[in-house]
C-alpha cells in the first residue's frame, strides 16, 4: 500500500519533527510513503476569513499534487477537514475541479483515522520495538474541533494510544471543548480566545497529566503558548510524536 504525505503549513514551518514522526510511523506499519514536492497551503486561513477566491488556486494546486495518490495522509484533523470536506464549497462553481475533488476526497485521511479505519489496526503493541521506552507516560488527549466535529475522530487516537503498554490515558474536564485557537479566531477575538485557553490549562493542571497530545499541531501550538506563559510543567507533543516515541 502507498500513501502520500501532506504535511501542512504549520508542520512544515514550525514543527517538522511531526512530519518526520508521521513518515516514520507509516513506514513502521508497512506503508510506502512518498512526499510530493512543491505542495502548498491547503487554503484554510483564507477560507475561514471569507477570501474564498484566494483559497481556490490552492485547492486546485492540491488536486494537481495528489491526483495520482493511492491515499493521502495528514497529521492534522483541521487541514484534513479542509481538503476532504470544505473544498466542495470552494470548487462548487468549477465543474471539472469539483469532479476531480470528488474522486480524490474519499482517499484523504487524518493519520489516526488512516491507521484505524484503513489499515484496520486497533492495537499497536505488535509494532513496538524492543528498544521502546519502558516507562509509562500519563497522557491527556485534547479533542480538536475539526477532527471531532467534522471528521468524527474520537475513538481512533484514543484506542491507538490506549493500546500501548507504556501509555496511560488520563481524562480531564473540557477535553472536548475548543482551546480557543480557531485559526484567525484567536487574532480577531484575543480576549475570548485567551479565556478559553485559560480554562483549558486549568483543567489540564488538575488532571495530573505529564503530556498533552492531540491530532492538530495548531491547537497544540496555542495550548503550548498558554502553558509556557503559565510556567506549567506539562509537556505538549503531537499524536504522531507520541506514537513514534512510544513505538521506539
Amino acid at each position: 500500500m502507498k500513501a502520500s504525505l501532506f504535511v501542512t503549513c504549520i508542520v512544515d514551518q514550525f514543527y517538522p519533527k511531526i512530519g518526520e514522526s508521521t513518515f516514520g510511523i507509516l513506514n513502521r506499519l508497512g506503508i510506502e510513503v512518498d512526499f510530493p514536492k512543491g505542495q502548498a497551503c491547503c487554503g484554510q486561513p483564507m477560507f475561514n476569513s471569507g477570501y474564498w477566491n484566494d483559497s481556490k488556486p490552492l485547492a486546485k494546486k492540491f488536486l494537481q499534487d495528489f491526483s495520482d495518490s493511492e491515499y493521502i495522509v495528514l497529521p492534522s484533523g483541521s487541514c484534513a477537514a479542509m481538503v476532504s470536506k470544505f473544498y466542495a464549497e470552494i470548487l462548487k462553481d468549477d465543474d471539472a475541479a469539483l469532479r476531480e475533488w470528488e474522486q480524490i476526497s474519499p482517499r484523504i485521511f487524518e493519520l489516526s483515522d488512516f491507521i484505524f479505519n484503513v489499515l484496520k489496526i486497533d492495537d499497536l503493541n505488535q509494532f513496538v520495538s524492543p528498544n521502546s521506552p519502558s516507562g509509562v507516560l500519563k497522557i491527556a488527549y485534547h479533542q480538536a474541533c475539526h477532527a471531532l466535529r467534522e471528521l468524527n475522530i474520537l475513538n481512533q487516537p484514543l484506542t491507538l494510544l490506549g493500546s500501548l503498554s507504556n501509555v496511560e490515558l488520563v481524562n480531564f474536564d473540557q477535553e472536548d471543548v475548543c482551546c480557543g485557537f480557531g485559526g484567525t479566531f484567536s487574532v480577531k477575538f484575543p480576549e475570548i480566545s485567551g479565556a478559553m485557553l485559560s480554562d483549558k490549562i486549568h483543567a489540564l493542571r488538575n488532571s495530573k497529566a505529564e503530556i498533552l497530545t492531540s491530532v492538530d499541531s495548531s491547537c497544540l501550538m496555542h495550548i503550548r503558548g498558554g502553558i509556557e506563559k503559565a510556567v506549567d510543567k506539562i509537556k505538549v507533543m503531537h499524536f504522531a510524536e507520541i506514537l513514534h516515541d512510544r513505538l521506539g
